[in-house]
């Protein structure tokens, strides 16, 4: 299956090692069934665009998986990991369901919007920094919550969510994970189940200090 030529797409293309890649994504389903892999395409034509989707990006995806580019234009739009307009170097996703509620979310974003100077859904004017609301990223035991990119900054308070966006800001990577000392999703006193397995890997207990 050969890439859409840049006339039939835009002059939106994969670069040279993102095509590879596309191809070997695509060969892991059968033939005929390669419009399946129109989620991750569209993914890693978002990574390689400054992590959101152009029109012709999307039909530069639906040519080279032969399939009408409404489809892939539906895909884009139904689901939320995709965005259809640029975003900031950071993209913040603050997750304001009801655990994340519960455990304190608003101060969250209250902190992001008081320390960026923006409002959910925009970007400061230095294009480091959006900042959106969305629903559950599945890490509710240590909610409150944020992603930011790939990385998910756990058990926050608006003090070490402004922590992490100072480190952003002056070009570090902050440590991801709980913000707490929390290890993982485990009790904030130590694992009191599986311990073997806790201790092998250096984490105490619950109870020992």
């Amino acid at each position: 299956m050969s890439a859409p030529t840049e006339a039939a797409a835009g002059t939106w293309a994969f670069t040279p090692e993102n095509l590879e890649l596309a191809k070997r994504i695509i060969a892991k389903y059968p033939p005929g069934r390669q419009a399946s892999a129109v989620m991750p395409l569209l993914d890693l034509a978002q990574r390689q665009n400054d992590n959101w989707l152009p029109r012709a990006a999307m039909d530069y995806v639906a040519d080279m998986l032969e399939m009408p580019r409404i489809r892939a234009y539906e895909v884009a739009t139904f689901y939320t990991m995709y965005n259809l307009k640029p975003v900031g170097k950071h993209f913040i996703q603050i997750c304001t369901t009801t655990p994340c509620w519960l455990k304190g979310s608003d101060q969250i974003v209250e902190a992001c919007e008081k320390k960026l100077g923006i409002g959910l859904g925009e970007t400061t004017p230095d294009g480091q920094f959006t900042v959106i609301e969305v629903e559950c990223l599945g890490a509710c035991v240590n909610a409150p919550m944020m992603q930011i990119g790939d990385d998910y900054y756990e058990d926050l308070t608006p003090e070490t969510t402004e922590a992490i966006l100072d480190a952003l800001a002056r070009g570090e990577t902050p440590k991801d994970g709980p913000q707490n000392g929390r290890i993982r999703s485990c009790p904030k006193s130590g694992p009191t189940t599986l311990i073997d397995q806790a201790v092998r890997v250096g984490v105490k207990p619950a109870g020992q200090s």
